[in-house]
């Protein structure tokens, strides 16, 4: 197979995270255009759950794992929000003509402490081999120790991208990559074109919104992995017209390139 390309859209990119259950279709569709045109392949795309799985999560303490047994209906209704966001972004990718097949990660892994241990992969590359785009996204899963718990789409992109040998990850995020500082909160906050894993400068605190998943820590720790593992990996701002598609094209864009 060519090498693979994973793209991840953030849950702020495609939902308004102050918004409950509300999906940003306007940026959905401009971000499928640009994947579309990029015609860039064999891919695989991997969202976040924004407004509709983490605030759903977060009142059931669904990460935490089961405590008592009114959590099994939370357990439900925060996989059938992922579900209802992820139809949303297929149904407009396929409308802009790119080949999407939704999956539902808790059909086909568990995890051990929160962990994702097995994956079945080779699935996932035959539906690659058809010339489709699979779909996925964090999810809420069943977990050996603590009888479920919350799979984050950053997670699931490094066991893709090491199990199938992927060229590139990219991030889109709501910033245009790694800062001195969080730009949201400081205007003289600088972007850090490069950034190694292991520097301590940047702010990489947890996000100010309801993530159950670990907000920007969490995802360099994630992608540490695939760095190591000789996958470039590049965070881009997903709301920036055309950054996504140069991205995914491999061409020189704003943002920020990850390193050892």
């Amino acid at each position: 197979m060519t090498r693979l390309l994973i793209l991840k859209l953030g849950g702020s990119v495609v939902t308004h995270k102050d918004e409950y259950m509300s999906a940003h279709t306007e940026n959905i569709k401009r971000l499928a255009k640009e994947i579309a045109e990029a015609d860039s392949y064999p891919l695989i795309i991997v969202h976040g759950g924004g407004s509709f799985g983490h605030p759903v999560a977060k009142k059931h303490r669904i990460a935490d794992g089961r405590v008592d047994e009114s959590q099994i209906f939370g357990f439900s209704e925060t996989h059938q929000a992922m579900v209802k966001l992820n139809g949303v972004i297929v149904d407009i990718l396929l409308k802009a003509g790119i080949p999407a097949f939704a999956f539902s990660p808790s059909s086909m892994l568990h995890t051990i402490g929160k962990r994702l241990k097995e994956l079945n992969t080779g699935l996932i590359k035959e539906y690659i081999d058809l010339g489709m785009v699979p779909v996925l996204y964090g999810d809420a899963v069943l977990d050996s120790e603590q009888t479920f718990a919350i799979l984050s789409g950053d997670q699931l992109i490094i066991k893709l991208s090491n199990d199938l040998g992927a060229n590139r990850v990219i991030f889109g995020l709501d910033v245009d990559g790694i800062f001195t500082d969080d730009p949201k909160l400081n205007p003289d906050a600088k972007l850090i074109e490069t950034f190694s894993i292991g520097n301590i400068e940047a702010n990489v605190g947890d996000t100010t919104h309801t993530d159950v998943t670990g907000g920007m820590r969490a995802k360099l720790s994630e992608a540490t992995e695939a760095v190591k593992g000789g996958v470039k990996v590049i965070m881009v701002n997903a709301f920036e017209p055309e950054r996504v598609k140069a991205a995914l094209r491999g061409e020189k864009v704003i943002g920020t390139i990850l390193t050892l």
